[in-house]
């Protein structure tokens, strides 16, 4: 494209920042859990919870060296310096919302991961096995994690904030990375407790939550607990029109078209065949997901399709925060194209009219 595609297509991109440490704040040393590494070369770097990521020059994935995959006792998991925002101040959180709403525009935080910060910390393995045979190890870093999401999430909710993103990769492409009894006795519970964070103090924030995969059996459970977007209901795992069908009314969906397939290897054709595919079904948005390697080509046919369409009809339940982007690009792609608001039969418009008449 030869510019960013977020200018090119005019996206919405919220505002937002997260807690801020005390001055003086210094991050743990965590070499010692790398022997023979040092950050910053030979493709090796330190992250923010201590995990060692080698690129091995393959876009960003990185293989991750863990630092306690070989602990031993309980104590080790005690003593990991893993770092709390406790105390941390929301002013600039709080300014950064304002100067959001005074923009138009709409305030937005990533909470943070659970489980995935859980097992990267410990190894993937070892978690994995903490879960069945000593759970208390696990929950241990599974706790920690859901402080520091807990705290972002209530400041975000407590400052007026439209949305929080959260999400953990907790399936491959057939089902659950573990059983759903499990996923139910042990992340369940602590999600809910961060998103009812974020909810006591602003009830309608909107929750969207990642993970790839086959998570077909939670789907109910987190829409129980107050999960409102979920992404990327990615094609190759699930059927996103069964999903839609089943859970459209309660759901808006963040993606649907195959990262595994139709952005990096279909053609502009195999693009336009997908999206009329997803379009039979007019009541929720699907905006695909984009990484560093998405397809230009792709990425261009997918809004040319937007072209063909006569009318939008957007859902309720998807349209914050990004109706605005979605309503200005029809536009300028068709002026005047009808676009047409559904609500719930005894739902009731939560929006301002003054600002999606502008």
């Amino acid at each position: 494209l030869g510019e960013d595609p977020c200018k090119r297509y005019d996206m919405d991109q919220g505002l937002g920042a997260g807690l801020t440490p005390p001055a003086g704040f210094k991050s743990p040393d965590y070499s010692r859990y790398h022997p023979g590494r040092t950050h910053g070369k030979d493709g090796f770097e330190i992250d923010g919870n201590g995990c060692g990521h080698l690129n091995h020059g393959f876009h960003h994935f990185t293989e991750y060296l863990s630092p306690l995959r070989d602990a031993q006792s309980f104590a080790e998991l005690e003593k990991y310096p893993t770092v709390s925002n406790a105390g941390w101040s929301d002013e600039k959180l709080r300014e950064a919302g304002k100067e959001a709403h005074a923009q138009g525009n709409y305030a937005s935080i990533f909470v943070g991961h659970m489980y995935e910060n859980a097992w990267q910390v410990r190894g993937y393995e070892a978690f994995l096995m903490d879960l069945l045979t000593q759970r208390e190890w696990a929950e241990l870093l599974l706790d920690r994690f859901m402080d520091n999401d807990l705290r972002v999430a209530e400041a975000a909710g407590r400052a007026g904030y439209d949305c929080i993103y959260t999400g953990d990769d907790v399936a491959n492409q057939t089902a659950l990375m573990f059983a759903p009894p499990l996923w139910r006795e042990v992340m369940k519970p602590r999600w809910a407790r961060i998103i009812a964070a974020a909810k006591k103090h602003k009830p309608d924030i909107h929750v969207w939550y990642h993970s790839d995969g086959n998570i077909s059996d939670i789907i109910e459970d987190l829409v129980e607990i107050g999960i409102d977007i979920l992404n990327p209901v990615q094609p190759e795992c699930v059927d996103p029109v069964a999903i839609r069908k089943r859970f459209g009314k309660r759901l808006a969906f963040d993606g649907c078209v195959g990262t595994q397939t139709v952005f990096p290897f279909g053609t502009p054709d195999d693009m336009r065949k997908t999206v009329r595919g997803l379009a039979r079904d007019p009541w929720a948005l699907r905006l695909p997901p984009v990484s560093c390697d998405t397809g230009a080509r792709a990425i261009q046919a997918l809004d040319d399709e937007k072209l063909e369409v006569g009318a939008l009809f957007i859902g309720v339940n998807v349209v914050m925060p990004d109706v605005i982007s979605v309503i200005r690009r029809a536009h300028q792609l068709r002026p005047g194209v009808p676009i047409t608001l559904v609500l719930e039969v005894d739902g009731i418009n939560p929006h301002d009219e003054d600002q999606l008449r502008k």
